[in-house]
């Protein structure tokens, strides 16, 4: 297939890209810049320069491909109205078609919740509020649609645990927990988030959302335990969370939730990367 990919020089981006390349895919990278083009090109793609703000040039782009995987981000707070510049494109590109276009969500917009499917209602926390209002656009579209629908992404010494677990210490040399550390994180390797996108995207079959977790999910103390070894763990209040992170970030790191992800295990896909707890006791969130 001809693959149009945002976000190939991203952190899932670039784990996909080099999948679909080795699964013989052409795939054309949708980048900001010369930099990122060059990166593309050096992981075997061909690569677009232009603004993903601009529909109409990324709609061109979207249109001559056989399948579309969305999987850039800003990062800040123009992530909402960015996506709604690329669903627009895919809209606009893909509808009526039968082209599969794969969309990126994440698993807090579930809130809380101790068993989350796809059809458990969202109870976002504020910094992912917006994603319903995008999503849905991309449900009632005609397009073939599929909302990738990631867990804590880690792998590779990346990922949210790099900067939340493994480099948050105190002055004694103790990983800091967020709150007491009770909650469940839903994780996944990036390089088995990767293997999801390339089995929905070369199935272009309309899936709606499908959650990307390995079915592990460990608590934050768990978690930290693996990163400190003998140095030992730090818990704090919730309050103080939100102040050393951020209160938007804070909460959503405080969520507890798990998930055994069996719509996506259903459609043959199957995790085999180490678990989150194994990566961080072997050392490798170690700078």
């Amino acid at each position: 297939m001809k693959i149009a990919l945002t976000g190939g020089t991203g952190y899932i981006g670039s784990a996909l890209l080099g999948q679909l390349v080795a699964a013989g895919h052409t795939v054309t990278a949708l980048v900001r810049n010369d930099e990122a083009a060059a990166k593309a090109r050096k992981a075997g793609a061909e690569s677009a320069v232009g603004d993903l703000f601009d529909p109409s040039w990324t709609a061109e782009r979207f249109a001559a491909a056989d399948g579309v995987v969305h999987t850039a981000a800003t990062g800040d707070a123009r992530n909402p109205e960015f996506d709604r510049s690329v669903v627009r494109a895919a809209v606009q590109a893909l509808a009526g078609t039968g082209k599969p276009y794969v969309h990126t969500s994440g698993i807090w917009v579930y809130g809380d919740n101790a068993d989350i499917t796809e059809d458990s209602p969202f109870a976002p926390p504020g910094i992912t509020a917006w994603r319903a209002e995008v999503e849905r656009a991309v449900l009632d579209a005609d397009l073939v649609a599929t909302i990738v629908t990631p867990g804590i992404v880690y792998g590779h010494g990346g990922g949210i645990p790099a900067g939340v677990i493994a480099a948050q210490r105190d002055e004694a040399g103790r990983v800091r927990l967020v709150g007491d550390g009770g909650q469940h994180w839903t994780t996944i390797h990036v390089e088995d988030v990767a293997a999801l996108y390339v089995t929905v995207v070369e199935r272009r079959e309309r899936l709606g959302y499908v959650i990307a977790a390995s079915g592990v999910n460990p608590t934050v103390r768990e978690l930290a335990e693996a990163a400190a070894g003998t140095a030992g763990v730090a818990p704090e209040t919730a309050d103080a969370s939100r102040e050393r992170l951020g209160a938007p970030f804070a909460e959503a790191l405080l969520l507890d939730q798990q998930t055994r992800a069996a719509k996506a295990k259903a459609l043959g896909w199957t995790p085999t990367r180490p678990t989150l707890v194994e990566e961080l006791r072997s050392g490798s969130y170690t700078h």
